[in-house]
């Protein structure tokens, strides 16, 4: 794998530029030259990179997406760290005179009341006044950690700050998966998920408001992918099958999402609330026939190695489990100025 300093690739803008430019690489999969790189021989046959690729997909993509978890950690920091070093010089302050004027000033001192309220919810045998400092100590704590985190989105914003560094690739073809948005949408979302998955709920409306603040830009396709720790999370996705049978995938798929309960009961109902043929629809569902559909997205998100969910790729870009809005955030904004470089490349060579 490439080292963290290689693979963060960070190229500062030039003096005098207000803006904090980062162009940052994740380490991504060897490219297609270097193929038939030998990687190892066995009995005197060659194993080349593509062979070893190819039969380990899984397990190298897991890999590069842990050290892609690393990377982007370790580059927000950075960044933030960089963003305090500018605006202590723009204020001809140090770094720490700048947080005690910016954010342990805005922090305010909890009242007696929230500390029991805090006291009350901590299930503990030990009297108030036994654990009320460390209690005050706590909140101080997260008070400021909280101050300090919106003081640092503000100089984000302030200086147009943008992180680069990109997830790494994994090949995912729709195929045959409903897709909400236009098919010629710049940026394709390809979702795994499980409709019992409290992360894939969390992740729901996320993916939503990307569309709207994204108007006409971005696509997303769904994939089943039932955990079998989730007992209803099968049946449900075949639900949302059936619904599709007449045409209300995403309207019962939205409603799975925004509802609690899976059980059977509650999959009929949610069909007569969205005015479905009930007894198409029952009929459906009991025959079990989109077990096999389902089936063949579950095989399709093992060989990705996938094991929790939310597992998705975007524009290719590999991301699994609880991701924040803000890379997603960063992700499309980053793949929509690359598709904006590429048609301006092609006008160009058009107008020559």
């Amino acid at each position: 794998m490439l080292s963290l300093r290689k693979s963060l690739g960070i190229l500062s803008c030039a003096l005098g530029v207000s803006s904090l430019c980062l162009w940052a690489r994740a380490a991504q999969a060897p490219q297609e030259n270097e193929g038939s790189e030998v990687v190892a021989e066995i009995g005197g046959k060659k194993i080349t990179r593509a062979d070893f690729e190819q039969k380990e997909s899984a397990k190298l993509l897991t890999a590069r997406y842990k050290l892609y978890l690393t990377e982007r950690q370790t580059l927000d920091e950075f960044v933030d760290d960089k963003l305090l070093e500018q605006q202590a010089e723009r204020e001809h302050v140090t770094v720490d005179e700048l947080l005690n004027r910016h954010v342990k000033s805005a922090v305010v001192e909890p009242t007696e009341d929230q500390l029991r309220v805090y006291y009350e919810g901590m299930q503990t045998e030990q009297p108030y006044e036994a654990v009320r400092s460390d209690i005050l100590g706590t909140l101080r704590q997260i008070r400021a950690t909280n101050a300090q985190k919106a003081y640092l989105k503000t100089l984000r914003q302030q200086d147009s700050a943008r992180i680069m560094l990109a997830p790494p690739r994994a090949d995912v073809q729709i195929g045959d998966a409903p897709v909400r948005g236009p098919k010629n949408a710049p940026v394709t979302i390809i979702e795994f998920a499980d409709y019992q998955c409290p992360f894939c709920q969390k992740i729901h409306p996320e993916l939503k408001q990307l569309q709207q603040e994204f108007p006409g830009k971005v696509a997303i396709a769904f994939k089943d992918f039932p955990l079998s720790i989730h007992d209803h999370a099968a049946k449900a996705a075949e639900a949302a099958r059936c619904a599709g049978e007449q045409g209300k995938y995403w309207e019962y798929h939205d409603t799975l999402f925004e509802n609690k309960g899976l059980d059977k009961d509650q999959l009929r109902k949610y069909a007569g609330d969205l005015n479905l043929d009930t007894a198409r629809f029952e009929s459906c569902l009991d025959s079990g026939k989109e077990a096999a559909g389902i089936e063949k997205d579950m095989a399709e998100g093992k060989l990705l190695g996938i094991v929790q969910t939310p597992g998705l790729t975007v524009n290719g870009h590999f991301l699994l489990g609880a991701v924040p809005y803000s890379t997603l955030h960063d992700l499309v904004q980053q793949e929509l100025a690359a598709a904006g470089e590429k048609s301006a490349d092609a006008n160009r060579r058009a107008a020559r």
